[in-house]
């Protein structure tokens, strides 16, 4: 275990260590955190100068050096260095935004500091601190259990890879990074960082997860192999021919790799991940930290929500109506149970309500006459927390509230009307409340005493009904998913407008008890007709409604087996698909529900706040933590929300969606690029044996091209109005005839400078110089939206200045030479801006014909 000092672990758990104390004891053992090995920014920059683009730039500078075209030599080391800088620049601030996002999801403890509770950095912890862990809790240090709690139920899979929890008592050691399942207690920290058993085995125990790629990595993969190919196979054409005409080798060669060079999409991935990262950003001032960048583009596809409706779509701050007392009780007593069954310290949105009627009527003195010896908090499957208390005479006091049909299972005393209290449990679900049942029993007493029912009502935000239309909207449905019963799911899904198609969850998953009421009908008619066969119809009909009515009851106490009723998958689905919401849902259930909607190709986002909500968020397309969940769900979704309601959710989905259509805008972009560059230059050399362009000049055309283009992260973009995914056949269809009609512009105006005019070949490659550096930009303004150029939105002030800025440059380049190339002069350069503008318009044009023919291919709109 650790080496820590037993001294220092003898910290008084009233008071805890002083500010003073965990200073110097931070000064000595450092922060509780692993501090993971990262690059420094030398390897980093250093790794821009290794591997097989950095080769092949290298290998053409060697060349030039060898026959001494010094120029070259130069430009192509230039070229070397932007693009490392470049690409070192892109990753920096790609990782620099991720660092800023962890930070915001830092874990936090409460910590005993000053004789105060209060919340701290995990990462501030320090050996011998007195901490509080509870239900979905990430433990953050190795500890050792105190008390003020039962035990603890504790995921300890992240260490050992056993998939069951383990149970942890007072005087026992739970480690850091295991997850708390069930109870609350607290402890002292015994080793921080590097100290803890996790620390001294993270090097040792091999930890692996399978995860699917994303669409995004499909998609880069998918690009940068189509690219590769056909760069590959036209170099290879242009290598053969060279040599077929029996050209200087070294200048076939170093052509051939500074065009491979500038074809393949070497910076595609990097500029997209940085798009990504100030897409994220851009979240985060939504209130929404993105903890995995791919997950703003699953965002962006998102086709359906599963929403939790506490605290998501309703305010989660409970008013209690009239309650309902059994017995002899009176009002005063249930709302003493509940207190007592309650923590007020842990500010539960449903405990508050009752401290404050307490309050009210004058009665928080008589919780003084009990003093607690042990509370279970709540958890999933017990639904319920019990206290029990030292009464100071008599038996001990055991109070427990709750779900009411469990509350209601546990108590038998005499006097008590069952079914009165079912009756009037469904009467407050078919107003909306959610209820909760108060019993009680003392130490030596075998069953509880039910007390009555307190109702709650959690009214819907004022935002919901308009973000989930907003929602609708945008081509997202959204499903509410509630632990309540049918009637309260059915009330709120009314108030918000989601629908009234409520799914019992029990009956999806086989749980269903309308088949064995029929069969009790079927059975208990035969039966009564073949004991008595002369019994009159009415009273048979009768009395088998009475036995009905009695299973039923029996039922409604029961737990059925998930199965027990089997259908098959594709009418689950269906059912599903079909559903506006989900009542009676466990926390495990999340996941059935995500499972079978994936299983129908729906980018799914489901909402989460505890422990067990984990696996189900994992599962999601978008797994989305919402406001004050629990460690563990933050650990497992892909975004955090910091702020309460679904408002939060629909921003962010918008700007998702702006980040997806700035990542396909430079997609198909890139694409038509090479496809433009390699096939006429391949044709051009090959058919006409002509090179168009220099190497000097291409190495200055990619200069020109790459750096600017960083700009299209900051674009204005249309957000759609239905869900966004990747298609590549439509993206290598778009980019295909643009680039083809880039390929066509060239050809006839090699026609016109060499056939027609007659021009010196040298002018002519500074004439298509000119011509591409202008023309190069411009397909960017044909991708960025799927309507022609002219339309909103208008590209932002920073795509347009760079983009600009670099056209005039690489226009003076060719008006004056500058020891480059032929100069060809202001009116030549003049005639390549009005052309490239002319094919700028026609490929709009082409662009919108592709589009055309989508839309009437599909008979819906097109989503390029």
């Amino acid at each position: 275990m650790t080496d820590i000092d037993p001294s220092l672990l003898r910290t008084d758990p009233d008071s805890g260590l002083s500010s003073e104390e965990a200073g110097e004891r931070q000064q000595k053992f450092g922060f509780n955190r692993l501090d993971t090995r990262e690059e420094s920014w030398t390897v980093r920059l250093a790794k821009r100068f290794w591997g097989p683009i950095p080769w092949m730039i290298e290998v053409a500078a060697i060349l030039s050096a060898s026959v001494q075209r010094w120029e070259d030599f130069t430009i192509i080391m230039v070229m070397l260095l932007v693009n490392a800088f470049v690409d070192f620049y892109q990753e920096s601030k790609a990782l620099n935004a991720i660092a800023v996002l962890k930070q915001k999801l830092a874990l936090k403890s409460l910590v005993k500091r000053d004789g105060q509770w209060q919340q701290l950095p995990a990462a501030e912890l320090v050996p011998g601190d007195i901490i509080k862990v509870k239900i979905g809790d990430i433990i953050p240090a190795d500890i050792k259990l105190l008390g003020g709690g039962d035990f603890l139920q504790i995921d300890q899979s992240a260490l050992t890879g056993e998939s069951l929890p383990v149970d942890r008592e007072a005087g026992q050691e739970a480690y850091a990074n295991t997850v708390v399942k069930q109870g609350e207690m607290v402890a002292i920290v015994t080793g921080t960082g590097l100290n803890t058993y996790f620390g001294k085995t993270v090097g040792l125990v091999a930890r692996a997860q399978m995860e699917g790629r994303s669409h995004f990595k499909r998609m880069v993969i998918k690009v940068g192999n189509f690219l590769i190919l056909l760069t590959l196979a036209m170099i290879a054409i242009i290598i053969y021919l060279g040599i077929q005409r029996h050209e200087p080798l070294t200048e076939v060669l170093i052509f051939s790799l500074v065009l491979t060079i500038s074809a393949i999409p070497v910076a595609m991935p990097a500029v997209l991940t940085v798009t990504m990262a100030i897409g994220a950003t851009a979240l985060a001032k939504k209130q929404a930290i993105v903890s995995r960048l791919d997950a703003i583009e699953e965002l962006a596809g998102m086709d359906i929500l599963c929403s939790d409706k506490t605290g998501t779509l309703t305010q989660n701050r409970m008013s209690v109506a009239p309650a309902y007392v059994a017995g002899d009780f009176g009002e005063d007593d249930l709302f003493l149970y509940a207190a007592l069954a309650s923590r007020e310290e842990n500010q539960d949105p449903i405990e508050q309500p009752i401290f404050e009627i307490l309050n009210r009527r004058g009665l928080q003195d008589r919780l003084s006459h009990y003093t607690l010896k042990k509370f279970v908090p709540f958890d999933p499957v017990s639904k319920r927390t019990e206290a029990t208390f030292s009464t100071g005479n008599g038996p001990d006091l055991i109070v427990t509230k709750g779900a009411p049909q469990v509350i209601i299972d546990l108590c038998h005393n005499r006097d008590m009307d069952k079914q009165a209290a079912f009756a009037q449990v469904n009467t407050f679900a078919q107003r909306g409340f959610r209820t909760l049942g108060v019993a009680f029993r003392t130490a030596d007493a075998d069953t509880f005493t039910f007390v009555g029912l307190i109702p709650l009502f959690d009214p819907p935000r004022e935002d919901s009904k308009h973000t989930i239309a907003e929602a609708r909207a945008k081509g997202v449905v959204t499903k509410m998913v509630t632990g309540d019963n049918l009637a309260v799911a059915r009330y709120i899904a009314g108030l918000l407008d989601i629908g009234d198609n409520i799914e019992d969850i029990r009956e999806l998953q086989g749980e269903s008890t309308e088949e064995y009421l029929l069969l009790a009908k079927v059975i208990s008619k035969a039966l009564l007709k073949s004991i008595r066969s002369d019994i009159p119809e009415d009273q048979l009909q009768s009395t088998v409604e009475g036995i009905v009515d009695q299973v039923r009851k029996e039922l409604n106490t029961m737990v059925l087996p998930k199965g027990t009723i089997k259908k098959h998958e594709s009418e689950i689905i269906a059912q599903i698909e079909a559903a506006d919401g989900f009542a009676q849902v466990y926390p495990e259930d999340k996941y059935f529900i995500v499972d079978k909607l994936q299983k129908a190709d729906h980018i799914v986002g489901m909402t989460g706040d505890g422990v067990n909500d984990a696996p189900a968020l994992k599962k999601a397309d978008a797994g989305i933590a919402v406001s004050g969940a629990t460690d563990a769900a933050r650990a497992a979704a892909d975004i955090v929300l910091m702020a309460p309601g679904l408002r939060v959710i629909v921003d962010a989905i918008k700007l998702a969606r702006t980040t997806f259509e700035r990542m396909q805008s430079y997609t198909i972009f890139r694409i038509a690029e090479t496809i433009r560059i390699i096939i006429f230059m391949s044709l051009a050399i090959g058919v006409f044996q002509f090179y168009p362009v220099t190497a000097l000049m291409i190495i200055v055309l990619a200069l020109l091209n790459d750096i600017p283009i960083l700009a299209i992260a900051y674009d204005n973009t249309k957000v759609r109005e239905q869900p966004v995914r990747w298609n590549m056949h439509q993206v290598l269809v778009m980019a295909s005839w643009l680039g083809l009609a880039g390929v066509l512009s060239s050809f006839l105006l090699f026609w016109i400078l060499i056939v027609y005019m007659k021009l010196p070949l040298d002018f002519v490659q500074s004439v298509f110089f000119a011509k591409l550096v202008i023309a190069g930009h411009g397909t960017i303004y044909n991708t960025r939206i799927d309507d022609w150029f002219f339309k909103r939105p208008y590209p932002s002030w920073i795509l347009f200045s760079a983009t600009f800025s670099s056209r005039v440059i690489g226009t003076i380049i060719a008006v004056y030479g500058f020891g480059l190339m032929t100069p060809i002069g202001w009116e030549w350069a003049l005639g390549m801006w009005a052309y490239a503008l002319s094919w700028f318009v026609f490929n709009d044009a082409v662009k919108m014909l592709v589009l055309r023919f989508y839309h009437h291919l599909k008979g819906v709109a097109v989503e390029i």
